[in-house]
Formats: C-alpha cells, sequence, structure tokens
C-alpha cells in the first residue's frame, strides 16, 4: 500500500479522525446542554411533589462542565489536525501523539459522571 504525503488516502484518515473528535465534542456540549436544563425539570418534579428537590442544584455546573470539557475537545483537535496535515504536506513523518489526551477525557468525564450519579443519588 502507497503510504505516500501525495497520497488522498493520508490526508482523509487524517480528516476522518479530525470528525470523530469533532463529533465527540459536540456530543459532550449537547449533553452538557441536556443536564444543565436538568435542574428545571427537577424544579417542575418538585412543584407537583414528586421530588424533593428544588432549583438548579447540581445539575448547571455538571452540564457546563461536560460543555467545557466538549470545547476542550474540539480546540485540541484542531490544533492537532493542523500539526498533522502539516506535517504530511512538508513530507515529514506525522507527528506522534500519545494516547494521554483521550485518557485525560476519559478521566474527567469519569468524575464529572460519578459527581451527577452522586447527586442523582441524594435526589
Amino acid at each position: 500500500m502507497d503510504s505516500q504525503p501525495t497520497d488522498p488516502r493520508v490526508y482523509m484518515a487524517a480528516e476522518r479522525t479530525f470528525l470523530a473528535w469533532m463529533r465527540t465534542g459536540l456530543a459532550l456540549m449537547g449533553f452538557g446542554f441536556v443536564v444543565a436544563r436538568f435542574g428545571l425539570f427537577l424544579g417542575e418534579l418538585a412543584s407537583i411533589g414528586a421530588s424533593r428537590r428544588q432549583g438548579e442544584g447540581f445539575s448547571l455546573p455538571i452540564g457546563v462542565a461536560l460543555i467545557c470539557v466538549g470545547i476542550v475537545v474540539i480546540v485540541v483537535s484542531a490544533l492537532r489536525h493542523r500539526a498533522h496535515v502539516s506535517a504530511i504536506a512538508a513530507g515529514g513523518a506525522a507527528p506522534r501523539f500519545s494516547a494521554g489526551f483521550g485518557l485525560a477525557v476519559a478521566g474527567v468525564l469519569a468524575l464529572i459522571g460519578l459527581a451527577m450519579a452522586i447527586y442523582l443519588a441524594t435526589i
């Protein structure tokens, strides 16, 4: 298989990876919005007596945190994609990226999920 920089498959592979990270960031931002608005839903439940909690509570900061993680994912993926495509265009080897960024995102999301689970358990 030809893997020269002029081979369009090399650029297409980089583009697919970039788009996957973009989808992840957008999904995190959308989910963050839903979580942030979850407090309104809980307030409605409390108004009819179906829940003992009122107000936005902890869902607003969790939602904002998810939106911020989504923004970071999009910005970092754009920077990494630019560096990758520039290196390919220059004829050099693509920069090596560690799995650290993906693992850091997973760790932050696990902590946010744990905080949300604890919050929901106390409602």
